[in-house]
């Protein structure tokens, strides 16, 4: 709609990872002449009215002339998007989870088009299945910046019982489907990875750092079955399409954008996928509810009124004690084993 009125467009994205995929995206919708601004991408043309930017070259480069600037994954606030708000130009931010601290500080409005929820009926985003096999004691691990110390959770997710409880969880009801398990730090994935190798079980490895190839050949042994678990820490929350039909929480978290973030990569529908298996060792959803039931009907200022409040009608999920099948709080049989609490009777005969 932009381009039909003569106006230029910038499409900025916040990792390398998401340039061509979006790229692509375009010209298949029919949106061509574009450009790419990221360090010496061969597509590189500032005379095209359309420009895919990789906000850190941007940062890096300077601001370039534009009438519409779209922000995706808009929750990642740079300090280039303040300051180029300034011009007075329209901005648009994109994000699955709008509800970062001080973001009604930049943005006018929240437009809520669906809800994970919405998205799950109306077929566009999978189902899942979530259990809770594992219950670490984070007692003694202290809270900065609102989430948990991520070295002091290492420790206590590297213990050895809990690594090992990942793999065998996997190997009783992960379905044999490919995985992205999501660990706490480096040394903590490469525990995991080496205990899935262990068990015989081909497991790949990623991190921020992995290298842009690297990361595709991942993918595609992934996809073709050459390895079934992929470890990964501090990255594959955004920008990934992978045919991922089961995830492995080894992660705790108190950040609801992290958690949907994470769950979101097992999201997307596939052919022969009817639901997503969710293996959460973390308590996360003890902690945060399922998913859909994560709602913010407006944007945060940062104040203490805003910040971090949570639209939650529904109650916390229950845990089946027969099978760890995580129902909702009003479900009295076990949708995952079929198991149903009687009502013990206080009268001792």
């Amino acid at each position: 709609m932009a381009r039909a009125k003569g106006n230029r467009v910038a499409f900025c994205v916040p990792m390398i990872s998401l340039i061509d995929q979006t790229v692509e995206q375009f010209e298949r919708e029919g949106i061509d002449h574009i450009g790419v601004i990221q360090a010496d991408h061969p597509r590189k043309d500032y005379g095209a009215p359309v420009q895919v930017c990789s906000i850190l070259s941007l940062q890096a480069g300077g601001l370039i002339d534009t009438d519409l600037i779209i922000v995706d994954e808009a929750h990642k606030v740079f300090k280039l998007i303040p300051r180029w708000m300034e011009s007075g130009k329209v901005f648009i931010g994109l994000s699955a989870t709008p509800w970062a601290p001080g973001l009604g500080k930049l943005y006018d409005d929240l437009i809520i088009c669906s809800t994970i929820k919405d998205l799950i009926a109306d077929g566009h985003l999978s189902d899942f299945r979530a259990y809770a096999p594992s219950h670490p004691d984070l007692t003694g691990v202290s809270v900065s910046a609102g989430d948990y110390n991520s070295g002091q959770l290492s420790d206590v997710m590297s213990e050895r019982r809990l690594v090992a409880d990942v793999v065998e969880t996997w190997a009783k009801l992960g379905n044999n489907e490919p995985t992205l398990c999501f660990a706490v730090d480096r040394a903590h994935a490469k525990k995991l990875q080496n205990q899935f190798l262990s068990a015989g079980i081909p497991a790949g490895y990623v991190d921020k750092d992995t290298d842009r190839i690297e990361r595709g050949l991942i993918g595609q042994q992934l996809a073709r079955g050459e390895i079934k678990v992929i470890c990964n820490v501090e990255c594959l929350t955004t920008g990934v399409d992978w045919d991922i039909r089961c995830l492995i929480l080894a992660r705790p978290t108190r950040s609801e954008m992290l958690f949907v973030q994470m769950v979101g990569r097992g999201l997307r529908t596939a052919p022969g996928k009817d639901h997503l298996i969710l293996l959460d060792h973390a308590d996360n959803h003890a902690r945060l509810g399922f998913v859909t039931d994560i709602h913010h009907a407006e944007l945060s200022t940062g104040d203490r009124k805003t910040k971090g409040k949570v639209d939650r009608k529904d109650p916390l999920p229950k845990e089946c004690p027969k099978c760890s099948y995580l129902k909702p709080a009003k479900v009295s049989e076990c949708p995952g084993c079929g198991f149903k609490p009687e009502r013990m009777s206080a009268i001792e005969e």
